[in-house]
């Protein structure tokens, strides 16, 4: 066979074809597009005012003045936060009233996210069986008394 020389005939060729090795082509940078980043002053020029102005309107919600105002403790089981469980504090407004939001906080506390649930939980309850409102009177609901003879009863047995 031409090209073979005098090998074995089961034997190889010493080519790094029958290896398994392959040659990669050279790669042509001529058809290669290449993509620039923005400018970093443009969007920094773009990002810092917007995230100055959203700091700014954060500073001014009920909810950044009742962190500055009151202790990172739940009001209701004591637990503390910080750091990232910060967030796992809400204000709550205690008249269940969110456009009522004193400069003073009166009208708030904090509570972790389990506690303020729970409160919200219990009103809507309340809420659904006409319960007592705050500031409101009670309403006689029971038309009897079973127990107004029972001091007469038990002083009779002595």
């Amino acid at each position: 066979m031409p090209g073979r020389g005098n090998k074995h005939p089961g034997q190889r060729e010493n080519s790094s074809s029958h290896r398994g090795l392959r040659q990669e082509a050279p790669v042509s940078t001529r058809n290669q597009k290449t993509m620039t980043p923005p400018a970093k002053n443009d969007t920094q020029n773009r990002l810092l005012p917007e995230a100055q102005r959203a700091q700014e309107q954060r500073t001014q919600t009920y909810r950044e003045k009742a962190l500055k105002i009151y202790p990172w403790i739940c009001g209701r089981c004591g637990r503390e936060f910080s750091g990232k469980k910060l967030s796992e504090l809400t204000v709550h407004h205690k008249d269940h009233n969110h456009e009522n939001n004193p400069p003073d906080g009166s009208n708030w506390e904090l509570l972790c996210i389990y506690c303020h649930d729970n409160e919200h939980d219990r009103q809507s309850v309340a809420d659904a069986y006409g319960a007592l409102k705050p500031g409101g009177k009670q309403e006689a609901i029971a038309t009897s008394n079973p127990f107004a003879a029972l001091g007469a009863l038990l002083k009779e047995k002595k």
